[in-house]
């Protein structure tokens, strides 16, 4: 088997080694390596991090080349056939058990195999718009896990970008990537810097604007999925988009609910809208 890697094999017996310090305390706020920027103004490693053979797979095929693998023997056999290409050669699997690699991550990692990739140079809006006919667009929402499903709803419903507006968190953080399975790795995602003024470029790309929102004045979502190009836009729990984010947009649509219920979860409310856009 090994005989047809790509990747070189080290095998990592110390918890100290330096070589895997790139996977090295996954979960403290200060010395996590996926942390572009730390307190104090300190810069961190800004790494991707890619929990499992799946996620690691699709880390391998997008754009966020991997530099290095930690995981134990069995996950490397699992890999296998994906670490045969050459754009792996050279890099470092570095082999190691359990015990180990618990050691050295903070905690017993059930997956078994990590890999870590350097940030690709960010795409813009227009980049990611272009050929896109259905795109996310996300204000306020902070919360890792609701982006890690945000975009693993696209990528399961057909939305062909996501675009960031002011407040989101950071959807290269190890939760989000580990919870989109890997998709935030995959489906292009940019950043407005004007917020809302950029909403412009959707609408000279084209896109009807439509706001998620239960709120006054909304229409069934049914009614506004229908332009050749669309935009959802979803805001944070609880308040979701602000009243001015509102105003930018073509239409408010809202999601027919029953028994009370006002609202659903921001992700959850994502896939309904992908979902009746695919319909």
């Amino acid at each position: 088997m090994q005989s047809a890697l790509a990747v070189d094999v080290v095998d990592i017996t110390d918890p100290d080694d330096p070589r895997v310090d790139d996977f090295r305390d996954l979960n403290s706020v200060d010395r996590r390596p996926d942390v572009p920027a730390l307190p104090g103004g300190r810069v961190g490693k800004g790494l991707v991090i890619a929990e499992g053979v799946l996620v690691a797979q699709r880390m391998i095929a997008s754009r966020f080349a991997p530099h290095a693998f930690f995981g134990v023997d069995k996950r490397l056999a699992e890999l296998a056939g994906d670490l045969t290409g050459p754009t792996l050669s050279g890099v470092p699997f570095y082999r190691t058990d359990a015990d180990t690699m618990a050691q050295v991550v903070g905690f017993h990692l059930n997956r078994g195999v990590l890999a870590a990739a350097r940030r690709a140079p960010a795409l813009t809006v227009p980049q990611v718009l272009d050929g896109a006919r259905t795109v996310a667009v996300l204000e306020g929402v902070n919360d890792h896990e609701n982006i890690g499903s945000i975009f693993r709803n696209a990528a399961g419903l057909g939305v062909e970008a996501v675009v960031f507006g002011q407040g989101c968190a950071d959807p290269l953080y190890r939760r989000c990537v580990r919870v989109s399975m890997g998709h935030a790795l995959l489906v292009p995602f940019a950043r407005y810097e004007s917020w809302p003024q950029d909403l412009q470029i959707l609408r000279a790309e084209g896109f009807a604007l439509i706001a998620l929102t239960p709120g006054e004045g909304s229409v069934p979502l049914s009614e506004a999925v229908t332009a050749e190009k669309v935009a959802f836009l979803v805001g944070a729990e609880g308040p979701g988009l602000a009243e001015h984010t509102m105003r930018a947009c073509d239409v408010r649509a809202r999601i027919p609910m029953s028994r009370g219920t006002d609202s659903l979860n921001v992700a959850t409310a994502a896939a309904v809208a992908f979902y009746e856009r695919a319909r």
